[in-house]
């Protein structure tokens, strides 16, 4: 019995079309992640643009998220309920109609609505959390690497966007470039999509038990479960927003000019991919609980080792460090759902978790910002951001003390 347990099942779970699944999504999700990055690379041209402040050309990055957060959870209950393609293939048509839009757009209002609504609200929120919580819904022995290897799609496409989006506006301006943009996601994503038609092996009655704990035999209730999760994925974030929304600005601050702070950030998001690969594989042995509390002490640590370097080299340093220590956080929430609630809920609760991580990134770093303003100096924003940490490592530890670790069984 336990020879054949190892074998993957003949439904597809742990199976090869498995792991081809997982590439055909780790694409569709860096694709569609330019949602994320776009509006940074072309802010200046924007501003310029509309003839607005830096403060005006911000607000389309402002609306995108908003509507991302809001996107993730419209998604994930539309995928619990007619799977995963119909998602993806509203969301290539919306990311390509968004852009093109935007390339039309002759005000800021305009801009801004087009990035909520379209490319933020129906589009890039379907290539993130629906995406994951599919993923996990066809791994049970190596869940925490596949969806550890599809959430490193937004860092792929931190990584590979911004370059390409660049050299296209230097040559053709960024209002062509964003019509490019619009074909190029329509014309690839709606047919990646249709490769994920086949329905998900983990929604029968039978195999969407296997691996699943009941929260209320520890006396938690699900609902109290998944509002904790909401709080952590908020007060991460609110932590995790600080350096990296900042970075740049704190290089600037210090006289070692915008260039370094950029490639700082590079750096994070490089040394995170590492990150999440790695506690993904970490949370496959010992569960996602003492992963996420381990990946969150970490992070915590990290944000304290600012306070005591300025210097060039320990910043690149210590920025290395943050990134390997944050990259494991918020896949570990998907797991955690994953291994307590059933599989027919998974795209609408992690939507809930995944929202929460992106309006704590919103707050946090306008709340950094802001205590800039106050005390001129970043300082008092690093102690900020590790007093939320905390807080996420007292969750992490009191959702260890009450659930456990939370492996999932390798076998059925």
């Amino acid at each position: 019995m336990t020879a054949l347990a190892a074998v993957p099942s003949d439904d597809g779970v742990d199976s090869t079309y498995a792991w081809t699944r997982l590439a055909v999504s780790c694409v569709i999700t860096t694709i569609g992640g330019v949602g994320l990055w776009s509006v940074v690379v072309v802010l200046p041209t924007v501003e310029t643009a509309f003839g607005v402040a830096r403060a005006g050309a911000s607000l389309p990055y402002a609306t995108l998220m908003l509507g991302f957060a809001a996107g993730g959870i419209l998604m994930g209950r539309l995928a619990d309920r007619r799977g995963i393609t119909v998602p993806l293939a509203l969301g290539a048509v919306a990311l390509g109609l968004g852009y093109i839009l935007a390339a039309m757009a002759t005000s800021l209002w305009q801009f801004m609505l087009v990035h909520g609504v379209f490319i933020g609200l129906l589009g890039s929120s379907a290539t993130f959390g629906p995406m994951i919580a599919d993923v996990s819904r066809w791994f049970l022995r190596h869940r925490g690497m596949a969806v550890s290897i599809v959430a490193c799609g937004s860092y792929f496409a931190g990584a590979l966007w911004p370059p390409v989006i660049q050299y296209f506006v230097d040559g053709w301006g960024w209002r062509a470039t964003h019509v490019g943009i619009g074909v190029f996601c329509l014309i690839t994503i709606l047919p990646l999509s249709l490769l994920l038609r086949r329905p998900s092996p983990d929604t029968g009655s039978a195999n969407a038990a296997r691996g699943l704990r009941d929260p209320r035999a520890s006396g938690l209730s699900p609902r109290a479960l998944q509002g904790l999760l909401i709080v952590a994925g908020l007060s991460c974030c609110l932590a995790m927003a600080m350096p990296q929304v900042h970075i740049v600005a704190l290089c600037t601050e210090l006289g070692y000019g915008a260039a370094a702070g950029v490639q700082m950030l590079s750096l994070m998001l490089a040394a995170g991919i590492v990150s999440r690969l790695a506690f993904g594989v970490l949370a496959d042995r010992i569960g996602p609980l003492p992963t996420l509390l381990i990946s969150s002490g970490l992070q915590m640590l990290s944000l304290l080792l600012f306070l005591p370097f300025d210097g060039l080299a320990p910043l690149y340093l210590v920025s290395a460090l943050f990134g390997l220590a944050q990259g494991g956080i918020v896949p570990t929430y998907a797991m955690v759902v994953r291994a307590y609630f059933p599989a027919a809920e998974a795209g609408a609760r992690i939507g809930l978790v995944i929202s929460a991580t992106l309006v704590g990134m919103a707050i946090g770093g306008w709340m950094s910002g802001a205590i800039f303003d106050m005390y001129f100096s970043y300082g008092p924003a690093f102690v900020n951001g590790a007093l939320w940490n905390l807080l996420n490592v007292m969750i992490a530890l009191y959702l260890l003390w009450r659930l456990g670790a939370g492996r999932v069984a390798a076998t059925a």
